[in-house]
């Protein structure tokens, strides 16, 4: 299989511009597929109640496809995909090369879905050209206004976040989080949880990046914060490791047919974890990624199982 994170191979740029050309065949497909593993689960966003689907949809490196209609026209079937299965989370930031205007192609081609939940980022060193910075990102995406933006990688966060607070009470955005990745600042990011009012955190979490289950998902909970999970597959090497080798006899328990539904079914089953944002430039990916979220999820018992043997793999 191709990296399923970001699927980023040599054939990719090819692939991208034959994938428009089969868009035609989602019209065809049965509406009630989606539903045949059961419903969707979704998890209520701590600070109001509101209820996200467990996946949403990362474009860093999948939507950075420049200017390239065909490739633009392929992240619009993902996204197109992606709303039909049920989901609502989209992920961007300035640092994600073109992928902002890609995903306002795709909404204008799609008639600006209304159940999208916009999470965008601030990503500038000077708070005071924070605010022309999500100007600028709203009119590539072409909305009102973002769900939910956060200081990415906590760039100048001590200038940014007031801002956003204040643009929160505003009516301007609705939600204020912060990110990190791969595990970096993690000391700094547990003492920003801890001061301030944050809606949303987001974080790497996988089935071998676990480092914050000892501080910051307890913390998530505690201070009543929604987690996006970030980089559920490491950009696909962990999948690429993974698909070396036969679906162990568990994964059937909880209904995963792949690598990648296990790796996110681990994922989704830590009860902190609120969505997580896996990318892809693939409709069958998209699809197979939501459905993950349908079925049943691993235990503590099944869960220090799945550690224990990915470990030995």
């Amino acid at each position: 299989m191709t990296n399923r994170s970001h699927d980023v191979d040599p054939q990719r740029r090819r692939l991208l511009r034959t994938a428009a050309a089969s868009a035609a065949l989602l019209a065809l497909r049965d509406p009630a597929a989606a539903q045949s593993g059961g419903p969707l689960l979704v998890r209520p966003i701590p600070s109001t109640g509101e209820m996200l689907p467990a996946v949403g949809l990362g474009t860093w490196i999948t939507f950075n496809v420049g200017d390239d209609p065909a490739a633009r026209d392929s992240c619009a079937e993902v996204m197109r995909a992606f709303f039909a299965d049920g989901g609502r989370v989209i992920d961007s930031s300035p640092m994600y090369g073109s992928s902002q205007p890609v995903i306002g192609h795709g909404l204008r081609r799609l008639g600006q879905p209304a159940q999208l939940f916009s999470a965008e980022k601030v990503w500038i060193g000077s708070g005071a050209r924070g605010r022309a910075q999500l100007d600028a990102s709203r009119r590539h995406w072409g909305v009102a206004r973002f769900d939910l933006v956060q200081v990415h990688n906590l760039l100048a966060w001590e200038e940014h976040l007031p801002i956003l607070f204040e643009m929160k009470a505003a009516g301007a955005i609705r939600y204020v989080g912060i990110t990190t990745s791969e595990g970096r600042r993690h000391r700094d990011f547990e003492e920003v949880m801890r001061r301030h009012p944050l809606d949303f955190v987001q974080l790497t979490y996988n089935l071998l990046d676990r480092e914050a289950e000892e501080r910051l998902l307890p913390l998530a909970r505690e201070r009543r914060i929604a987690v996006l999970a970030n980089r559920p597959f490491r950009e696909g090497a962990l999948l690429r490791q993974l698909e070396r080798h036969p679906l162990p006899p568990w994964a059937g328990e909880i209904g995963a047919r792949s690598w990648a539904q296990v790796v996110l079914k681990f994922i989704l089953a830590h009860p902190a974890i609120t969505c997580a944002i896996p990318a892809t430039t693939s409709v069958a990916h998209v699809r197979e990624n939501l459905a993950a979220a349908r079925g049943p999820l691993p235990d503590d018992a099944l869960r220090r199982r799945m550690i224990a043997d990915v470990a030995r793999l």
